[in-house]
């Protein structure tokens, strides 16, 4: 809880720079795991993971633009950034 605090603050207090580089950050992570969900086919399953890898982007994007409060933007960034990472490492794994 400490380093969540840590970073809340730190992303509180830049909000704008920090905002826009987890634009960057989770559009990029978002396309790269996009990338090896469909390499590794096109059944029910990886479309699932399409649509849930392109709805969470797509949300911490929009909360964003709807400059919606701090903790939110920090909470929706972090749960993009953990599902996206999480599926790279499935798949490279």
């Amino acid at each position: 809880m400490y380093y969540y605090n840590k970073f809340f603050n730190d992303f509180k207090e830049s909000f704008y720079m920090h905002a826009t580089l987890g634009i960057i950050l989770s559009s990029c992570l978002g396309a790269a795991s996009a990338m090896l969900v469909m390499i590794n086919g096109n059944s029910l399953i990886e479309m699932f993971q399409i649509f849930l890898i392109t709805s969470v982007c797509m949300g911490f994007n929009a909360t964003v633009l709807a400059n919606l409060k701090p903790k939110i933007v920090f909470n929706s960034l972090l749960i993009s950034l953990f599902l996206n990472v999480a599926i790279i490492i499935y798949y490279i794994l």
